[in-house]
């Protein structure tokens, strides 16, 4: 063989030998990057009905940081164990991945005292010594009561089967507290022009009513005399006032409110829209 062809076939097999190894290396890397990413993923187990302490051993050993986010009433799932999980197991997520849990408290066995009328410090304390706790707190400028008196709460006064432990609480605020939002009055059983006159007069709005056929209608809420009161809060809250759960409304005349949207006591954002219900 001459030469020429022995530098031609030399040539060859470099060329041939260097691609093997770019070859070998693009997969090396592909092998490499693939156990990079898949090596630092874990499936978030199942947790339900397991203790707290033992849901955090078992994600602490997969790289996972466990984070109770929130504690229930349940009386299927005993106090100290775990009710729900988010992600849901079998997800695959990055380690460090925060999982977060709902705690159970077990059944309710505490009963939900009335703290209506007192000051809203006060409140907060005697629910804290049945083992409750304050929940959200609106403020409505009400010159009515002493500025902090807590004009109502949710969950009422020996309420039963309560989902968690916070009760929502209306504190009446000064006169000159900057209001953002309104509590929704129970507008039912007043004329269709009486009620939108009313929401008119501070600056709520309203909907084309929707006209139904009546019959007996349980309402909830405040009286039909109770005035629309700004509330200075900026945290949104239903928080319905004391006073019975329900009550029975005969049939309504054509023309009068039997139903409203949002419900009585829930707060209402200034420059939102209330949609009633009108009898035909």
């Amino acid at each position: 063989m001459s030469t020429r062809l022995r530098s031609i076939q030399h040539f060859f097999q470099g060329v041939l030998l260097l691609l093997a190894l770019v070859v070998v290396g693009l997969v090396a890397a592909v092998t490499t990057m693939h156990f990079a990413i898949h090596g630092a993923e874990v499936k978030v187990p199942s947790l339900k009905s397991m203790t707290v302490a033992e849901a955090r051993s078992q994600t602490s050993g997969l790289g996972l940081n466990l984070e109770v986010d929130n504690r229930y009433y349940s009386a299927d799932i005993a106090a100290g164990h775990i009710l729900s999980q988010s992600p849901l197991p079998g997800a695959v997520v990055r380690r460090e991945w925060r999982v977060r849990v709902a705690e159970s408290l077990g059944p309710q066995k505490v009963e939900v005292p009335s703290v209506t009328g007192n000051q809203e410090r006060t409140a907060a304390l005697n629910l804290r010594r049945v083992g409750l706790e304050a929940g959200t707190t609106a403020y409505l400028p009400w010159p009515k009561a002493p500025q902090g008196t807590v004009l109502a709460q949710d969950p009422p006064p020996k309420a039963q089967g309560i989902e968690r432990p916070g009760i929502n609480l209306l504190v009446a605020a000064p006169d000159d507290t900057t209001a953002d939002g309104y509590v929704m009055p129970d507008l039912t059983g007043l004329p269709i022009v009486s009620a939108q006159a009313a929401l008119t007069r501070v600056g709520i709005k309203f909907g084309d009513p929707k006209f139904v056929e009546t019959g007996i209608q349980p309402v909830t809420g405040l009286p039909p005399s109770a005035p629309i009161g700004p509330m200075g809060s900026a945290t949104p809250a239903p928080v319905p006032p004391a006073g019975p759960a329900a009550r029975a409304r005969p049939t309504a005349l054509p023309g009068v409110v039997v139903g409203q949207s949002p419900p009585p006591g829930w707060r209402v954002e200034v420059g939102s829209t209330v949609m009633l219900s009108v009898a035909k």
